[in-house]
């Protein structure tokens, strides 16, 4: 009897440390990076399909603006409708002012399913300081 005992508990913890690693597995596919202007300027100069979205209001954006991003303000009511459009399979970058509101972006589109998510640390206010292109 005992050794049955054994076996199971020795079963039940195998199973139980399986799933645990499963768990961690899961969670690696799904993460949100902070990353420096300077790496997401590479990116974004390096191909041109890179998914970036300025999560800024509509005149924050009019005002100034990363080249290749698209405008999907996290602060609207439809931000969950209209990131819809992009591929949850492919790397997003997000970036606001000066970085909170990216923050909030990225957590919800981890929420969403998006696989990878890279922040831009320091928002465009950093970008600027380190004499980076914009657009208008």
């Amino acid at each position: 009897m005992k050794k049955i005992i054994i076996v199971f508990t020795v079963a039940f913890l195998f199973l139980f440390q399986s799933c645990k690693d499963y768990s961690k597995e899961e969670a690696s596919t799904n993460e949100i990076e902070l990353i420096s202007p300077q790496q997401v300027y590479d990116a974004v100069y390096s191909t041109d399909s890179v998914q970036l979205v300025d999560v800024r209001t509509p005149a924050e954006y009019r005002e100034s603006h990363l080249k290749g991003s698209q405008n999907i303000c996290v602060t609207s009511d439809d931000f969950a409708e209209k990131v819809k459009t992009l591929d949850k399979n492919k790397p997003v970058y997000v970036y606001c002012k000066m970085g909170g509101r990216s923050a909030n972006a990225a957590k919800r589109l981890q929420e969403m399913g998006f696989t990878k998510i890279y922040d831009m640390d320091g928002g465009i206010l950093l970008w600027e300081e380190k004499k980076l292109a914009t657009e208008k």
